[in-house]
This record gives C-alpha cells, structure tokens and sequence, in this order.
C-alpha cells in the first residue's frame, strides 16, 4: 500500500512491459482478480487482503465486500483463505492496512521457507519441468514451484528446466521464463503437449504450483497439470507440488468437490486481439484440472516435504 492505495503489478503486460496499476476500491481490486491483472494463489490471497483492507477504510460493508472477492475465481483457495482471515482480524479491531501487510508478509516467509525446504531435491546437473507459473509474480515473492528452484540455484548447484508454454494465457512462456530469464537459470520454453516426450528422453522432477489441495490430496493446478501427472507416473519421474498450507482446503476431502473455474472462449479463439480459430467454431475452456493424489510423490511445503497420507499432520497449523 502506498499513500492509501495498493499498487500492484500488471501481470498481463509481462514480458512485454512492466507497469504499475493502483486501486482505492475493494471493487477494483475485484476486478484485477477476475481479468488476471494479479494471478496465482497466494498472490491473488495477497491481493483479497488489501481489497479488504480498502473496504474497511471506506467503511464498506465487510460480508459484502468479502463476498464480492470471493466471486471472481472460484478454485483458488488462497482467496478464501485470506478473506476469511481479515475478516477475522478487522472483528478483533487490527487496524486494517496492518492485518493485510501482515498477511502478505506471512505468504513471502511461507514461499521462502518452500524454498529452503524443497531446494535439496535438486540435484547438480538435474533436469526439472514446471507447469504454468508459481514464481514471484504468483506468490509476492520467492514463489511455490519456482522457490526450491530459486534457493537450489543461489546456493551454486547448476541445472536445467522446461518451461512449458501453458496456452491459452501462456503464463509458462510469458511469466515463467520471465522470471527464471532474470535469475539466469537456464531454461527452454516447450509446448505443452511437449512434455512426455522430454520426460521420456529424461527429466530428473516434475514441480507444480497449486490453487486448491482437498484433505486426502488431490489437488486443482492450472489445466494441463493432470496429464504431465499421468506421464510422470507411467515413465516413473518424481512428481512434486510445491504450496503453503494456506491452499490447503480441509473441508474437502476430496477433489471431487473442487469447482473448476471455466473462463471465455475468448483466450482460445483469440490471440494478440486477433481470433484464430475458424469463425463458427466454439471452444472450451476450464482454467485448472484436478490431480488424484496418488501421482504425487510429495506435498513442499513451509512444514517440510509430506507424503499424501501425512496432510492431516499440518491441519492446525496453517497461521
């Protein structure tokens, strides 16, 4: 926040350019979580802080304003999670650009200790594919998938990682490699149906980021996710997804009652504001996808690398 209004990346012009927005609305900032001005689920929880840090400071209904942020993306259980929590702290009288600071400091630590945790899994020479982008720009900093990559690399170990493209927004290609450009990590954007033939010819680890994990594991990640999980399974590649406890949904037991979000046909028929697919022609385009969890080897979080059957371990310490 700065002089009573939150200023924010604009993640939709990267890498083209970097531009700051600001907001003085908890409407607004509803409106940068729906079209993807913030994305990624600790920063879009980030982001809910401060829109109920705005809706308290302009004496703004506190439920309304709470339902409104918690309308616009529907899979991400960050969102919930944090609303929830300012709407608990503002009840105890925290003053209201506090409570939100706080919690955004909360989700860097958390990602940081992602990092520290989940670094030793990658070993010198190793070759590691993501999905989608969990750097920075998803988290406020450090990141969920890319913080073990982050810490592994500063620490001198040296590797490799693909970098799948993730249509239709591209967030792999566009923020992704971004972001693994600027840290000088070597990398290479590949399609998305490109990833089993790397893994065949050899991938060391799969690291995900997630939006919403259900009590027994399974897991919502961005569409795509599901199928790089299959093939890490069938050709026998460790599978991790790197996120902190606050995406961890215990009321759900499992990812049966995850809602995927569906968004505009738009981002599949159109590219660069020029449609190219045939006119006449529909398309269908859900965001996430849902992971059983018996394809994950592991759960990084700030509480150390848990196995499936070890989540019901951490379920009362999530703040």
């Amino acid at each position: 926040m700065q002089g009573g209004k939150l200023v924010m990346i604009d993640q939709r012009l990267i890498p083209e350019r970097f531009q700051l927005v600001e907001f003085s609305l908890v409407e607004e900032v509803a409106r940068a979580i729906k079209n993807m001005t913030v994305r990624g689920a600790p920063a879009i929880g980030a982001a809910a802080a401060y829109g109920m840090a705005l809706a308290a400071i302009n004496g703004q209904d506190l439920a309304s304003s709470a339902h409104l942020l918690k309308a616009q993306r529907p899979t991400a259980f960050d969102l919930f999670f944090a609303v929830d929590h300012m709407l608990e702290m503002l009840s105890k009288g925290e003053e209201p650009v506090k409570a939100a600071s706080d919690y955004a400091d909360s989700i860097v630590g958390r990602c940081r200790r992602i990092g520290e945790r989940g670094e030793r899994l990658i070993a010198e020479g190793a070759k590691v594919m993501t999905h989608c982008n969990a750097g920075a720009l998803a988290t406020v900093d450090y990141g969920t998938a890319l913080a073990p990559i982050r810490v592994a690399w500063r620490s001198g170990r040296r590797f490799f990682v693909y970098v799948s493209e993730t249509r239709p927004r591209l967030q792999g290609m566009k923020l992704t490699a971004y972001e693994l450009r600027n840290e000088g990590i070597p990398h290479s954007i590949i399609v998305d149906g490109a990833s089993g033939h790397f893994m065949r010819q050899g991938v060391d680890l799969v690291i995900v980021g997630a939006d919403r994990i259900a009590a027994n594991g399974d897991f919502a990640n961005k569409v795509g996710t599901f199928e790089k999980a299959v093939l890490a399974k069938e050709l026998d590649v460790p599978f991790y997804v790197a996120a902190p406890l606050s995406t961890f949904d215990f009321a759900l037991e499992s990812g049966r009652g995850i809602v995927i979000e569906d968004r505009g046909e738009d981002e599949v028929t159109f590219m660069e504001g020029r449609r190219i697919a045939p006119e006449g022609s529909s398309a269908l385009n859900p965001s996430f996808d849902m992971t059983p969890s018996k394809y994950v080897r592991g759960f990084i979080t700030e509480a150390g690398i848990l196995p499936p059957r070890d989540i019901g371990k951490i379920k009362g310490d999530r703040m």
